[in-house]
């Protein structure tokens, strides 16, 4: 081993013992060459050039191409090369085997074989790195699509995150590379580096990125309860027909942020709200049933959420609208519409019901109703009961048995909430005169 590659070996150990990584490029073919050029080294770590040069004081910046910085020492020149950061790139293109010096040198003794000719050296990390100019009206790779993914297989659900965020369609060939490649992504990504890329899509876009991770089948791999739903059905309507809960899954997404704009964790709650019809389905009849689907589904996603590195709060807030998303699909009384306005995050709840029913061109009829009972569940529940009851009214107006005892009672509990009778006597004042006003008309 000639001396200068010895003194690499030591210097990447002094590295190493400091915390950081260091190996010596291609040592075999360093040796090939350095018999007519024994004066320069290439190394590739992930120390930077500050902390190179606490541990050697002679290191400064970088005389070669594609180096982050240089080490003289004696009649060496050591050259350091940054090496692969990324979790998610190939491991064939991992480690760093040629430089752009050593290439120079290959080439100048016309020993350049095909496989040597497109080295790949990591660099700082950059979101567009990879990608053409997207002003060219699609989101594609450069160069060769599986060429760019195996640098960093990132890039596909980067890609799938700039098409739904810029509203581009992903070029044809970057697309099957994508798709090609959907096992490898799975396999080298680190799933916090995924969920780093979807929290970048904005809530409006979200159903188009998770629609773009069905297709790739790269949510098959990642969330499979989710995928599954495509193969689950429900009536949309009685006038439509049959539906996927997938796709209606992905239609609530959309226009769950048209009344919630920018609502990220609404909007991720809607991809879930549904998730227990996979574990809840079941043919009554002639009908699909899917009893208690939003208490399962909550369950079920909370260890999803889990899986994903979510944070605590976080899936308390996604799974308690799951849980509660039912609620306000029912014509409530005035003790319900009390206890569903004492939920937390109870808007979200009703705006989830809202997508629900324009993804179903559904009837608004109880939703209506609803909405307009909210109003009555600020108003003192003692106000809710006539302070007369029915045989009260009849002793004191001598109205008989009947549909006009009602109308009093309606009447004077109107008056009640509105603040225009108060008390007992007043009631009675009330009742007497109205009968007596209607009497007389």
């Amino acid at each position: 081993m000639p001396q200068p590659i010895k003194d690499a070996v030591s210097i990447c150990k002094t590295i190493m013992r400091n915390g950081m990584d260091a190996y010596v490029i291609n040592a075999p073919l360093q040796e090939k060459i350095s018999v007519d050029n024994p004066n320069e080294v290439d190394i590739c770590t992930d120390i930077d050039l500050d902390g190179l040069s606490k541990l050697f004081p002679n290191a400064g910046g970088p005389r070669a191409e594609g180096a982050a910085a240089t080490l003289a020492e004696g009649q060496t020149m050591f050259h350091f090369y940054p090496a692969d950061a990324s979790e998610a790139s190939y491991t064939g293109t991992a480690l760093t085997r040629l430089t752009p010096r050593m290439l120079k040198e290959l080439e100048q003794k016309g020993e350049l074989s095909l496989d040597q000719a497109c080295p790949y050296l990591p660099r700082t990390s950059d979101a567009y790195e990879g990608f053409k100019d997207p002003d060219k009206g699609q989101i594609a790779f450069v160069d060769l699509p599986d060429e760019a993914l195996k640098r960093d297989y990132l890039r596909a659900i980067r890609a799938m995150r700039f098409a739904a965020n810029y509203h581009l369609p992903i070029e044809a060939n970057s697309w099957l590379a994508i798709a090609r490649n959907a096992r490898r992504v799975l396999d080298y990504v680190p799933v916090t580096d995924i969920m780093d890329e979807w929290r970048k899509v904005e809530a409006e876009n979200m159903h188009e990125f998770v629609r773009l991770l069905f297709r790739s089948m790269i949510l098959h791999g990642l969330i499979p309860e989710l995928a599954a739903l495509s193969r689950v059905s429900q009536i949309k309507n009685q006038d439509t027909g049959e539906e996927t809960v997938w796709e209606h899954t992905l239609e609530v997404m959309r226009f769950y942020p048209e009344e919630l704009p920018y609502d990220w964790y609404g909007t991720m709650a809607c991809l879930f709200h549904d998730i227990g019809k996979l574990y809840t389905g079941e043919w009554h009849g002639d009908r699909m049933t899917f009893y208690q689907h939003h208490q399962l589904g909550a369950k079920v996603t909370r260890k999803i959420l889990k899986g994903m590195r979510f944070g605590p709060d976080e899936i308390d807030l996604i799974c308690h609208l799951i849980r509660h998303h039912m609620r306000f699909h029912f014509m409530l009384t005035d003790r319900g519409i009390r206890r569903f306005k004492s939920l937390e995050e109870y808007p979200r709840l009703i705006e989830m019901v809202r997508a629900d029913l324009k993804a179903r061109d559904g009837n608004y009829t109880e939703f209506n109703h609803n909405l307009k009972m909210l109003e009555r569940a600020d108003i003192d529940e003692d106000m809710l009961e006539p302070l007369l009851n029915g045989h009260e009214i009849m002793e004191f107006t001598g109205v008989k048995p009947g549909p006009e005892v009602g109308l009093l009672r309606d009447a004077l509990l109107q008056a009640q909430i509105a603040g225009k009778v108060t008390s007992v006597p007043e009631a009675v004042d009330f009742v007497v005169n109205y009968k007596n006003k209607e009497t007389l008309q």
